[in-house]
């Protein structure tokens, strides 16, 4: 795994840093990651956001009994801002057509995909979910109007 980290860092090294780096970088990053679910599984057909929905809305009991999902912080809809549920500290939104900064450092990308996939799954996710997640965050470009 350590390998695959070293060469999709390396891949995506490449690639521009602009102000709209944010979406290149996260439809780079879709088919890297789509790519490399097609060598593990020759079956595998793409990256779907309606996937990206289910994984990112999905409802997993931790070891504590909480149910938890990447919803639980990030809010249902990935263009707004989240916030913590255990620090309650800010976290910025989610969509990179609204975030400039989310798809910015590619190596923070894999770390926090790694991360918060082991915490909330208990494993890292599949180059197949990571596809489809950030597919469908490309898909919400307006946040929740406030009320």
């Amino acid at each position: 795994m350590k390998k695959l980290n070293i060469v999709l860092i390396a891949l995506l090294g490449l690639t521009a840093v602009s102000a709209q780096a944010d979406v290149a970088n996260a439809e780079k990053l879709v088919s890297i990651y789509s790519a490399i679910a097609k060598n593990a599984n020759p079956n595998y057909t793409g990256p779907s956001a309606a996937d990206g929905k289910v994984f990112f809305n999905r409802k997993i009991k931790l070891g504590n009994g909480k149910d938890m999902a990447c919803a639980s912080c990030h809010t249902a809809n990935p263009a707004n801002e989240g916030k913590h549920v255990v620090t309650g500290k800010a976290i910025r939104p989610l969509s990179p057509v609204v975030n400039a900064k989310r798809f910015e450092d590619f190596e923070k990308v894999q770390d926090k995909f790694t991360q918060h996939c082991v915490d909330i799954i208990g494993s890292d996710c599949t180059a197949a979910e990571k596809a489809s997640y950030i597919t469908y965050l490309l898909t919400e470009k307006t946040p929740t109007a406030k009320k």
